[in-house]
């Protein structure tokens, strides 16, 4: 867990940070966190979020975890009611709202029993549906969720240098890892999947990605995410292909960013792997089908290039949603106006880069 202080809570400098899901948004709190620590040092931050989400903060100084059990003993009016008392008793000096949920506005409302300030993020929700309409569609890029994140803090009069160097450091590459195949080369991350169907590159084609990696790189090839119909596709690959390494449910997730941690590069989707390898420092490449960049949820500090996007010419009505839920009929394939050979392109441009 991330460091605890024994102090009496009543003297300790605290902020509460509410973000309970999902993956990459709570991931993106962490250079947010990392850049107020730098600024300032003598305050812990308590985050409350889901339990499984807990390994990103573990070991992070000055970063600790409230689980939120919002399907047990957090569950509904009562149990919010408990878990409002459990931060009330951490005596926070504010409490920072990063989700702005129902939930979260439950938490709100108990304030009223306490002098706790707090702050609520400011999610720009008319904006992102003028970026998403099909008519009259607003085409702007909207403000990153870093920088929504950070000016929650600031309306509680802190002021801090967000920047674009507050990574976490590589953790330490798991033993066992090296059981499963011999690791060489360059390590590239694999995460072929996403929520939603408009999200997810064809998976014949990504196969030629592979294929190409595998027959032209020094490398690693090591696959993510995903649930059982996902992972025997990658097991095919994994027998096909001799430096590719499937991790679909043989680790733990806190395993899995250790090796996320080492990688030279993560090839993903507009998901939550791409989040967790940038917040890393990893080189991160994304492709984006139904959602964009523009809508402020591309992966931290990357440039643009890394960002290979669907045809709007194509699929002008490109991005249909935030979170990729709305895919209007044939949508599905607007990821894979996105050609392979751009892909294995651009990952060499990066590996080359590095050198």
């Amino acid at each position: 867990m991330g460091q605890s202080t024994s102090q009496n809570p009543e003297l300790t400098k605290r902020l509460v940070i509410l973000r309970f899901s999902a993956l990459g948004d709570v991931a993106l709190t962490v250079p947010v966190l990392l850049g107020f620590l730098e600024t300032y040092p003598d305050y812990v931050l308590t985050v409350v979020t889901r339990p499984k989400f807990r390994p990103i903060f573990e070991q992070i100084k000055g970063v600790n975890v409230l689980e939120a059990q919002l399907e047990a003993d957090h569950k509904g009016i009562k149990g919010l009611f408990r878990l409002f008392k459990s931060i009330n008793e951490l005596h926070p000096e504010a409490i920072v709202d990063l989700h702005n949920v129902l939930r979260t506005k439950i938490l709100h409302l108990f304030t009223v029993f306490s002098s706790r300030r707090t702050s609520v993020i400011d999610k720009g929700r008319s904006e992102k549906r003028a970026l998403t309409r099909s008519a009259n569609k607003v085409w702007k890029p909207l403000k990153h969720t870093t920088t929504r994140y950070k000016e929650t803090f600031e309306s509680l009069g802190f002021s801090f240098d967000l920047g674009n160097s507050h990574t976490l450091p590589s953790r330490t590459l798991p033993a066992h890892i090296m059981e499963y195949k011999a690791i060489r080369g360059k390590l590239i991350g694999i995460a072929p999947f996403a929520a939603h169907r408009g999200k997810m590159y064809s998976l014949s084609k990504f196969e030629t990605v592979i294929a190409s990696l595998n027959a032209e790189l020094d490398c690693t090839l090591i696959c993510f995410g995903g649930g059982s119909k996902e992972k025997a596709a990658i097991e095919q690959w994994e027998d096909q292909y001799q430096k590719c390494i499937n991790l679909i449910g043989k680790v733990s997730f806190g395993d899995e960013l250790a090796v996320i941690s080492n990688l030279d590069l993560m090839l993903s989707m507009d998901s939550g792997n791409g989040h967790l390898a940038a917040i890393f420092g990893v080189p991160t490449l994304t492709l984006w089908g139904i959602t964009h960049p523009y809508a402020g949820f591309a992966p931290y500090n990357q440039p643009h290039e890394n960002s290979l996007l669907a045809d709007r010419s194509q699929f002008p009505d490109v991005p249909t949603s935030i979170y990729g839920n709305m895919c209007p009929q044939s949508y599905e394939e607007a990821i894979n106006t996105i050609s392979e050979e751009v892909i294995v392109s651009r990952i060499q441009q990066i590996l080359d880069q590095s050198v």
